[in-house]
């Protein structure tokens, strides 16, 4: 397909559920590192629907860095309420790939055979997500007993959200059936709790730190604190495999130029020199238009070998069928297939074993008081980087 010369290298739209409503944010890159001037060259487009989050980083640097230019590939991306909503638009092939949380109607989508599966792990331990409260509520919600009968917003319908919510209530006794669940997406968050719609939230990157930064919602609970088996699996990106079946060469491309990004972001994610530049990127994306918020808070990981952890994957699948969300009960080699981000790792494993040696150097330089310091520290404290990029 011919690049049409008008069209910006990166394209962002909205996208609400299985309506096509668009809202289209150009963003042009002028001058993309590493990638040469001269005759356009034919190009594939690919079509994204992702959930506005810090992680989407790697993404973001991908198209900066010109990581998916060289490959021959014209990113278009669509932000998601969540995956649960995008779920019938990627199995129809309207877009190719989803980059969100892991969601039921996942597991539901497998059992009705719908060509789509897991390839990529996209947020790990430690996730740096939070059940927030209301402020006028802190003094009177002291423990995850007092969420009973309270109102808690997710951003969709059987989401992993809700999954997080339910697996921190069972370690008191409770369950998701004793809190009601309000869905909500992730930008109305604010506005819910400044109209005191909702008691409590559970709330990802970057939209934490606007709550707090606002003094809408304080922190209350963090899954990474109490919810197993860990490293957590939460979110990924998803394929459409009849489209994969007819691309493989394409998308092969596609998972070694974003596993690129993904070491710059984990990089930048542990102090790197390369942070300002992926903040700039994450900017230009709409996921957060404060760049002293991003420089200031935590991020959530990413695992550098993309890898998913089965543990994770099938507790989230359990804990649906529990709770009624699916009826779902599949094997691991039916809900995710490693071969992509394999031959990526096996491309770019020089440059993640460089980039290891690298954070390590940085974990061991920083000076031990900087507050930087104490958000780079990997999670596991060993040098292993497991379940932490």
């Amino acid at each position: 397909m011919s690049l049409d010369k008008a069209a910006p290298a990166w394209s962002v739209s909205e996208t609400g559920g299985t309506n096509m409503t668009r809202a289209r944010i150009l963003l042009a890159s002028a001058a993309i590192a590493g990638v040469t001037g001269g005759a356009v060259a034919q190009e594939t487009t690919i079509r994204i629907g992702l959930v506005r989050s810090i992680a989407n980083g790697a993404l973001a640097m991908g198209e900066e860095r010109g990581y998916f230019k060289e490959a021959g590939i014209k990113i278009e991306q669509d932000f998601i309420a969540s995956s649960a909503n995008a779920m019938a638009l990627l199995g129809q092939g309207r877009l190719q790939i989803i980059a969100g949380g892991i969601s039921a109607g996942y597991f539901n989508a497998l059992e009705k055979d719908i060509p789509i599966i897991i390839t990529l792990d996209r947020v790990t331990t430690p996730i740096r997500h939070n059940l927030m409260i209301r402020p006028d509520l802190k003094d009177k919600i002291k423990d995850l007993k007092d969420l009973k009968g309270k109102i808690i917003a997710s951003n969709g319908a059987g989401s992993i959200t809700t999954y997080e919510v339910g697996k921190m209530l069972e370690r008191v006794g409770l369950t998701i059936r004793d809190v009601e669940i309000k869905v909500i997406p992730f930008p109305q968050f604010a506005v819910a709790f400044e109209n005191k719609a909702i008691d409590g939230a559970l709330v990802i990157p970057p939209f934490t730190y606007q709550l707090i930064d606002k003094k809408l919602a304080v922190p209350f609970a963090a899954p990474d604190d109490l919810v197993q088996p860990q490293p957590l699996s939460i979110a990924v990106n998803l394929i459409n495999t009849d489209w994969a079946k007819q691309n493989q060469e394409i998308l092969r491309k596609f998972y070694v130029a974003l596993m690129r990004g993904v070491r710059d972001y984990c990089q930048a994610y542990h102090g790197g020199a390369i942070r300002k530049d992926l903040i700039d990127a994450l900017i230009k994306t709409g996921a957060e238009r404060r760049p002293e918020l991003l420089h200031t808070f935590p991020w959530p990981a990413r695992n550098l070998t993309g890898r998913v952890n089965p543990e994770s994957l099938l507790d989230i699948q359990a804990w649906y069928a529990k709770n009624k969300f699916t009826t779902a009960q599949l094997p691991i080699a039916r809900l995710v297939d490693y071969s992509y981000v394999e031959r990526a790792w096996s491309t770019t494993a020089t440059l993640t074993t460089r980039t290891k040696s690298s954070v390590r150097s940085l974990w061991r330089t920083r000076p031990a008081r900087s507050p930087a310091a104490a958000e780079a520290r990997p999670a596991n404290q060993d040098g292993s980087f497991r379940g932490c990029c």
